[in-house]
């Protein structure tokens, strides 16, 4: 297997549906496994049968045995560890976010064009089934020409670990933005944010941020276009939701909650004698997309309705990871990798997706000045 994909998967607590995707993809050789706790790397290993098994990451960086990595580890390490993976010569795949500064996107993006390796932000949003669908949509020219767009990621973050304590809402806002830019083909350029609300002032002095939600307006680079985005961490009563709504001029499409079908809205013909258009709305169930994939990885896009743990009498309709999304970046980053090419969210796209949001809170602590998105190339 000359051109195979050798990976470790470093950071279990979140990654730990990853491996046995990459065990069946058909063009990865073999999987390695990378936690610091000891009984979870043991656990897993067993279970799936993993006889690569570190507790350092270094040992992964400097070691021949692998040509790529998939980095899920704690939000701080991310840029640090992805340029360590990238200057090992092998290449690099990394959970949300890239980054959390300016500076450090610059430098996954220069170290990914340094190095000639691959880098992917493995951002899940963009290959559930919801998005799928809406940018098969846009790109059939079904919707019609984007008019505008919102996204919303809303989350309790209480008893999660320490680091999220208070942390800046739009630095963390790529479930929410990513959507609105990959469905759009476009990016950001410029933003106008506010925070809103109150927090406790433990939460407060952790990242000196006054604010549980912000909320955003960004200018695309897309002529007369431009997308909302809210995002809420503490203090606010609504449950989990990472939702998005794009408004065409033929249809448009809003999901609103997690765990149930969108809303396609479609215009129906106009009657001279009433004011308005008329409206018809379906909420249709978007397809698993398992024709995107290899045999292999078709079983982890099925729909499954299991319950959801916070509202008994709701059902989570998902396929493996963020409905049916992981095995598309695994699919997408191996694919990358093996065609020689830059893989779909690569580090200039990830830097900007990112940058976004860091770009928005600077503008909340400057009570809603113009920032700029910087240009990563």
């Amino acid at each position: 297997m000359k051109d195979a994909v050798r990976i470790a998967i470093v950071g279990l607590r979140f990654g730990r549906g990853f491996p046995r995707i990459y065990l069946d993809h058909p063009d990865v050789e073999y999987v390695g496994i990378c936690d610091i706790n000891e009984a979870t790397l043991e656990e897993c290993g067993d279970e799936l049968k993993i006889d690569r098994r570190h507790n350092n990451i270094d040992e992964i960086i400097s070691s021949d045995e692998y040509n790529a990595v998939h980095i899920m580890t704690p939000v701080g390490s991310h840029a640090d560890l992805s340029v360590k993976v990238l200057d090992s010569g092998k290449h690099c795949a990394c959970t949300i976010p890239a980054g959390l500064s300016i500076e450090e996107l610059e430098s996954v993006t220069d170290a990914q064009k340094r190095n000639k390796k691959n880098y992917m932000m493995m951002e899940t949003a963009v290959y559930t089934y919801q998005c799928l669908f809406v940018k098969e949509l846009y790109e059939s020219g079904k919707l019609g020409r984007i008019q505008f767009m919102r996204g919303a990621h809303l989350q309790d973050m209480e008893n999660w670990p320490d680091y999220w304590k208070g942390f800046p809402p739009l630095k963390h806002i790529t479930h929410a933005m990513a959507p609105l830019l990959w469905i759009s083909d476009s990016k950001a350029v410029k933003v106008h944010c506010f925070g809103t609300g109150y927090m406790r002032d433990e939460l407060v002095k952790v990242y000196n941020n006054p604010y549980p939600i912000e909320t955003a307006i960004f200018k695309l680079n897309k002529e007369k276009l431009c997308a909302e985005v809210t995002r809420n961490m503490f203090y606010m009563a609504r449950p989990y939701c990472e939702t998005f709504s794009v408004y065409g001029d033929k249809l448009s499409y809003e999901w609103q909650m997690e765990n149930e079908e969108g809303y396609l809205f479609e215009k129906g013909e106009l009657d001279p004698s009433q004011r308005g258009t008329p409206m018809i709305t379906t909420r249709p169930k978007p397809p698993s997309y398992e024709n995107l994939l290899p045999a292999s990885l078709h079983k982890y896009t099925k729909y499954t309705d299991i319950p959801d743990p916070e509202n008994p009498q709701c059902t989570m309709k998902k396929g493996t990871g963020h409905h049916g999304s992981h095995p598309h970046l695994v699919h997408e980053f191996v694919r990358s990798i093996v065609e020689n090419r830059l893989p779909a969210i690569d580090a200039v796209k990830a830097s900007n997706w990112t940058a976004a949001g860091i770009c928005a809170h600077e503008s909340a602590m400057k009570d809603g000045a113009e920032v700029i998105v910087p240009d990563f190339g």
